[in-house]
């Protein structure tokens, strides 16, 4: 069976809880969303608050605090808020890409070359389970150990080489804080699960994100040869075609709404996964989406989704949130747009700022 584009779009929107807002845990939301991109201390936030009723950050932040959620590097190797149960499993199983990161980083590869680093491991564990440090202070202690090697890339192996978590108030709504690191192990009280499989990562994904190809789950990932993954998870799967030949699989039960199924306007942060976990974009990224982010490479704004699509671009300012459209906005697009608007700045707190729609 082929899946047209915008079938496959209303599916993955379904199971991003993008086509309706629910009331669901926290907790259990993220771990649905097998984590959401988290490298800014506060954006994600509005990625739960465009999916989830009636949560406030006050409530996402206390999870933060009572270590029931976490922020850690994970897939991509980009620091991710999953739940302290996901975290344990994940970081074993993206450990190559963390690994790829390290060795081959145009900064850090050079100076950790040759550096044992079970020994560094040993090193660090008993500086981060002191207390947390950051990366300047812990490059500092470890450099006394190893004073050839620059301090900072001592660090940056630390955090690619062991489970590091960000601890609060980095991260934590309404607060602030230096970005400090302990052990995974450490802060959660419970070691890190080695039994873990790749095909566990694979099905949580296709739950998250499918249909998909076998390039869409190694592009979310990081991780590289997943094809004899996915053929051994073949025998409980169901396959399709994309438009474009592309062979796609997907768990029989998941939802896959009719493609003429209503998708609402939504406003997205910075780094949401929606835009970032498939290899093929363009279920939901549109050519005017792509050529408006090579016209300001170093600004990553919110996006706008309109009938499922990227459709314009927004940001948030101490006095303004401002919708800017790829193209021209209908009267019914500026309404729905507005009223999603309104709805973001009431969840942070802001309703004193305007909603302006920008050129």
């Amino acid at each position: 069976m082929i899946l047209s584009r915008r079938a496959l779009n209303r599916a993955t929107l379904a199971r991003q809880l993008l086509l309706e807002r629910v009331r669901k845990p926290v907790v259990e939301t993220v771990e649905h969303l097998v984590g959401l991109q988290a490298q800014t201390p506060h954006t994600w936030y509005h990625g739960l608050a465009a999916r989830l009723d009636g949560i406030r950050p006050e409530e996402v932040a206390a999870l933060l605090v009572d270590r029931r959620l976490v922020r850690i590097a994970l897939m991509r190797s980009t620091i991710h808020l999953v739940s302290a149960d996901d975290c344990r499993w994940l970081r074993p199983l993206v450990q190559p890409v963390l690994d790829r990161d390290l060795f081959h980083n145009s900064l850090h590869g050079k100076p950790v070359q040759g550096l044992d680093m079970d020994e560094l491991v040993t090193a660090a564990r008993p500086i981060l389970e002191e207390r947390p440090r950051t990366a300047k202070e812990l490059g500092a202690l470890l450099g006394e150990r190893w004073p050839d090697r620059a301090p900072a890339s001592l660090a940056y192996a630390a955090r690619n080489r062991m489970a590091l978590v960000q601890v609060p108030p980095r991260g934590v709504w309404g607060a602030s804080g230096p970005i400090a690191h302990t052990t995974a192990e450490h802060w959660l009280g419970a070691p890190l699960d080695a039994g873990a499989t790749l095909d566990r990562m694979v099905l949580r994904y296709l739950a998250a994100f499918g249909p998909a190809s076998v390039m869409d789950v190694q592009a979310w990932s990081g991780l590289t040869r997943l094809k004899e993954v996915v053929e051994r998870l073949r025998p409980r799967l169901v396959t399709f075609r994309s438009e474009d030949g592309r062979e796609l699989f997907d768990l029989p039960d998941a939802p896959r709404p009719d493609e003429d199924t209503p998708a609402p306007a939504r406003l997205l942060y910075d780094f949401d996964n929606l835009l970032l976990s498939h290899a093929d974009r363009s279920r939901f990224v549109t050519g005017e989406h792509l050529a408006a982010a090579r016209r300001r490479p170093n600004l990553v704004p919110g996006t706008i989704l309109l009938d499922g699509v990227t459709a314009g671009e927004w940001n948030l300012t101490d006095e303004t949130l401002t919708l800017r459209p790829h193209t021209s906005f209908t009267g019914e697009d500026e309404e729905a747009l507005t009223a999603e608007a309104h709805r973001l700045l009431d969840f942070a707190g802001a309703t004193d700022r305007d909603v302006r729609l920008g050129d």
